[in-house]
């Protein structure tokens, strides 16, 4: 009996189905993402008012953006919003995860109610704490009513501290998926590294700090990517809190951008602060595709 030769199929043409039915995946991601990413870096160097135009005018728009003074507040604004989100949620996140992950009761109902604000929009969350922290109607009045007439809590409308309003509002509606994210990375380590630990007499606290969280590793470092893109485009909770305001205190790339581009018609300089987003984007990005596949051998 003859030992037929089996050929396999060239490299190009193995798992043929799956590759065909990644085209409208594939294609949409170079033609829609890819070649809108080109195109909005290739016209940030044009002088493009209400349409674009192909007239070259170097890095004027950059030059202008710098100078802006309302570019630099929505970068301020957003390097403190986004340091103090990062910390802020990453460490409630984390508390109320490993509240949850000591089994106890009603558990399902508790991380329900800690979720249920990831659910709405942030139009809707922007609202609900804009009511919330109204002088007239929110805490500061229900507070006075009970007899601390002096308590003042307004921060939307002062403009030292109005950006740490929103970020109030950004915290109580994204906490919970940081907890859930946390709670799954903390049911995976094994129960016997607990166990051993608690033979060994290690304190919680420092089997937490020294053991659990080194494992979590790539959990916290996805959270923490989410996070970052959350952060970049922050846009609906200042529209639907102050508008920017009061005057410009509160302004933020993302909405620095869309006035510019449909507001002021003038697109230029919108596809500019576009493309330093994208830059602080990449920045999250490259650490990150390092740390979890340029170490790997």
């Amino acid at each position: 009996m003859t030992e037929q030769t089996v050929r396999r199929p060239s490299r190009l043409f193995r798992n043929l189905n799956a590759k065909i039915a990644s085209i409208p995946m594939i294609l949409n991601a170079l033609v829609i993402f890819l070649g809108g990413t080109v195109w909005t870096i290739v016209y940030s160097f044009t002088d493009s008012r209400l349409l674009p135009r192909l007239n070259f005018v170097g890095l004027d728009q950059y030059r202008r953006l710098w100078v802006t003074p309302r570019w630099l507040v929505a970068v301020e604004n957003l390097a403190i919003y986004g340091a103090c989100m990062l910390v802020f949620s990453l460490i409630i996140g984390f508390l109320l995860a490993a509240l949850l992950d000591q089994k106890i009761r009603f558990e399902d109902t508790f991380r329900t109610v800690f979720l249920y604000p990831f659910a709405l929009s942030f139009i809707v969350t922007g609202l609900v704490w804009q009511w919330i922290l109204n002088p007239n109607f929110g805490v500061q009045h229900v507070v006075r009513e009970l007899g601390w007439k002096n308590f003042a809590f307004d921060p939307l409308y002062d403009s030292s501290i109005v950006i740490f309003g929103i970020l109030i509002a950004a915290l109580w509606q994204g906490t919970g998926l940081v907890m859930c994210l946390m709670l799954a990375g903390l049911r995976g380590i094994d129960e016997d590294i607990w166990k051993a630990a608690r033979v060994d007499g290690i304190p919680t606290w420092k089997t937490y700090v020294f053991i659990i969280i080194p494992m979590m590793r790539p959990v916290l470092i996805t959270t923490l990517v989410i996070i970052a893109a959350s952060i970049v485009k922050v846009y609906d909770l200042v529209v639907a809190q102050t508008s920017g305001g009061p005057g410009i205190s509160s302004e933020v790339p993302a909405k620095y951008v869309y006035e510019y581009m449909f507001h002021a018609q003038n697109l230029g300089q919108g596809f500019a602060a576009s493309t330093m987003m994208l830059l602080s984007v990449v920045i999250v990005i490259v650490p990150w595709a390092y740390l979890e596949f340029g170490r790997r051998k």
